[in-house]
């Protein structure tokens, strides 16, 4: 497999918010009545949305290692609770904060041995 750029990560980084777009048009759809428009407009947007990330996913995989790049779909966590704040004013908690540092400081790691070509190998 091909040595993984930190502008690979990045590009991978930005598809996972684009995911992460599915969740605020599926909490924007339950707001509103089943079938009525406003739910069909967001409901039909999450489609569309995951099936963007569904094409771009597996260009991405090409990439990467499956285990490097699911690693790093946790950061989607992190894009979630920002959406939260941003278009919903949910709260954040300190255990949401502590949370999250501990799957960053993972996915950190991970990343850096992707970068600079190191894999682990159990044979």
């Amino acid at each position: 497999m091909k040595k993984i750029t930190v502008k690979d990560i990045c590009l991978l980084q930005l598809i996972i918010i684009i995911y992460t777009f599915s969740t605020v048009f599926a909490k924007m759809a339950s707001g509103y009545e089943v079938m009525s428009w406003k739910f069909l407009l967001y409901f039909g947007m999450e489609f569309v949305i995951l099936a963007l990330y569904a094409l771009l996913w597996q260009q991405m995989i090409k990439k990467f290692e499956l285990s490097v790049a699911y690693i790093n779909r946790s950061m989607a966590l992190l894009w979630s609770m920002v959406w939260s704040v941003v278009f919903f004013k949910e709260r954040i908690t300190v255990q949401n904060v502590v949370g999250i540092v501990i799957v960053m400081a993972g996915i950190v790691l991970i990343n850096q041995d992707a970068v600079n070509g190191k894999e682990d190998s159990y044979e």
